[in-house]
């Protein structure tokens, strides 16, 4: 009862939390929790992290709520992210204990050789990495210029980070989906929290941008470790 009540007092506080603010903490949670691993000596000289697969996870999922704010253009990739997730989450429900980290998940399956599959979780992690990227893209170009033009900014993030990824069948749903994205101080409103200025949205975006960059420098190196970083959509 008593580890109910607080699971209960957990969702509440962060409900009360913006998408932003949520983020950081996610992202504060899953730093601590990092740690240096060498099991071979490629990692040794890579100096591969130990990434614990959950908070990552859980991150992952405020990336989601953070994307639909800006609409039905974003639905290809959330519907992208929400799948990637859930494979990787089946992944560590087989062995929680063997799978608690994502360098091991990439370990194994370059081990057997499904790295390359159209299904294996080498890619649902790539996957998600460049979704963080075109996140990451998109809050850099906003807290540099608040009031600039949201397809714009969007559009250039996605040329950037994804479409040099996708197939031309999927570039041509999201140039079409462009079209519905919503105005820039429609966007910094739906982030912002109760009474919170542009200035302050603007304060917590720069605050979870100096958090992602050295995660993604991370995602990435581990991905060029394993060869999975260049794979196309399938």
């Amino acid at each position: 009862m008593k580890r109910k009540r607080c699971e209960m007092e957990e969702t509440t506080k962060k409900k009360k939390m913006t998408e932003i603010g949520s983020a950081i903490e996610e992202l504060s949670v899953l730093s601590i929790a990092k740690t240096t691993i060498v099991t071979t000596e490629t990692e040794a000289t890579t100096n591969i992290i130990n990434l614990p697969l959950k908070p990552l996870l859980s991150f992952c999922r405020l990336i989601v709520q953070v994307l639909d704010k800006i609409g039905p253009t974003m639905a290809v990739l959330r519907q992208d992210i929400d799948q990637n997730i859930q494979r990787l989450e089946k992944m560590w429900e087989s062995d929680p204990l063997l799978y608690s980290n994502l360098v091991e998940i990439l370990r194994q399956e370059a081990k057997e050789g499904s790295s390359r599959k159209p299904k294996s979780c080498s890619r649902a992690a790539l996957w998600l990495t460049r979704a963080m990227d075109f996140t990451l893209a998109l809050l850099q170009r906003l807290v540099k210029d608040m009031s600039q033009n949201m397809e714009q900014a969007i559009e250039e993030s996605y040329n950037l980070t994804i479409k040099p990824w996708h197939g031309w069948i999927s570039s041509a749903a999201f140039k079409v989906a462009l079209k519905l994205v919503p105005n820039n101080s429609t966007f910094i409103n739906v982030l912002a929290g109760k009474d919170e200025t542009h200035q302050m949205v603007q304060d917590d975006i720069t605050s979870l941008i100096s958090l992602l960059i050295p995660l993604l420098n991370q995602l990435h190196s581990i991905l060029e470790l394993y060869e999975v970083s260049k794979l196309k959509s399938p």
